[in-house]
């Protein structure tokens, strides 16, 4: 088969999974359709919960193993949706439709990729994984499948990049901040206010500034994005929640930061919904990531966070259509960016020495 007739069977199956619904946790549907083809195409798989990998049939356990991975799940659509996000549409070379460009085009071209390769010569065994819950970071996304899966040594991630390597990444933290005061009538001089007890953390909060910042992502970044408090307007409020968004570079590990702000923020109480989002990386030297400088691809680093944050292997982003895209109203690829994103996937891998 030609490169255009595997195109084409990622188009068909792209616009068949944009028919079904799968927001995060609700992507059975998805994954039995993928299963589906799967079988279709005689590719024996695995399935934890909606989790889906298949390996090559010529797997040797004494060679190295790459992974091609990207997610099912989409967000939820927005309301200014143009048109019904879960009709695919297609417009000459583009694709209209929820996911289309967040993960599904990398998620149909990884798998074409992995399907030319199974016939190509190889020193390595190749691994394709369609995972869940990536959206929402879930406990039955990736991680859920990760002890299931072989030794893995290196990944590439098929988030929509542009088809340029985003050899880092940021990781995240969610921090739930609480002050705590004393209720009381807005008229009269009694109670304690919340807010104002949360007011000296939070002005150090927005000015505070990390002094490593990395050559790829930058600073460390912090910030509120979510404030609730008070009942009604004539009451003192006497409690106040807020979140914290934190983004990592490379330089900062997640409960160092969480220790270091407990000792800032004397006012507040915070608790950490999880820290195992860190800040991953693969090196500038990786025979993988040295194939794309070969090809002119200019490696950056990432702001967004993706399965690649729970994986315990160099691993890397690459896929067709663009970040900024992603999430947003009216979410469309390219399929000639499909079609480049496979020959470039074969390009990387056909020849490749681990």
């Amino acid at each position: 088969m030609e490169i255009q007739a595997y195109t084409n069977d990622a188009i068909r199956l792209l616009k068949e999974l944009i028919a079904i619904p799968s927001v995060s946790k609700e992507e059975t549907s998805a994954a039995d359709k993928l299963s589906e083809y799967l079988n279709h195409w005689d590719l024996p798989h695995g399935r934890e919960g909606n989790n889906l990998w298949v390996g090559c049939p010529d797997w040797d356990n004494n060679r190295p193993t790459v992974m091609l991975n990207a997610h099912i799940d989409t967000v939820r659509p927005v309301a200014s949706w143009s048109r019904d996000p879960f009709t695919p549409t297609q417009e000459g070379d583009l694709i209209y439709g929820l996911g289309a460009n967040d993960c599904g085009g990398g998620l149909v071209a990884t798998l074409q990729a992995y399907r030319i390769l199974l016939h190509r010569q190889r020193n390595y065994n190749l691994l394709w994984v369609a995972s869940a819950e990536e959206e929402v970071s879930g406990p039955n996304g990736f991680s859920r499948v990760l002890p299931l899966l072989p030794k893995v040594d290196v990944a590439i991630v098929g988030e929509p990049t542009g088809m340029q390597p985003a050899i880092a990444e940021k990781g995240l933290m969610v921090i739930d901040g609480y002050a705590h005061g004393k209720s009381g009538h807005a008229a009269r001089n009694e109670g304690v206010n919340a807010i104002y007890e949360a007011l000296d953390d939070l002005v150090w909060l927005r000015d505070y500034k990390f002094r490593k910042e990395s050559e790829l992502l930058g600073p460390t970044k912090m910030t509120v994005t979510v404030v609730e408090s008070g009942t009604q307007h004539n009451v003192i409020p006497d409690t106040f929640h807020f979140i914290i968004d934190v983004r990592t570079n490379e330089f900062y590990q997640n409960e160092y930061l969480f220790n270091f702000l407990q000792k800032k923020m004397t006012k507040c109480e915070l608790r950490a919904r999880s820290f195992r989002l860190h800040s991953s990386s693969i090196p500038v030297e990786h025979p993988l990531v040295r194939r794309c400088l070969e090809i002119g691809k200019k490696p950056f680093g990432s702001p967004t966070l993706s399965d690649q944050a729970l994986m315990p292997f160099p691993s890397f982003k690459l896929g067709p259509g663009e970040s900024s895209r992603s999430h947003a109203a009216d979410e469309f690829i390219r399929i000639s960016e499909i079609e480049q994103a496979i020959e470039t996937y074969v390009y990387l891998l056909e020849g490749l020495s681990l």
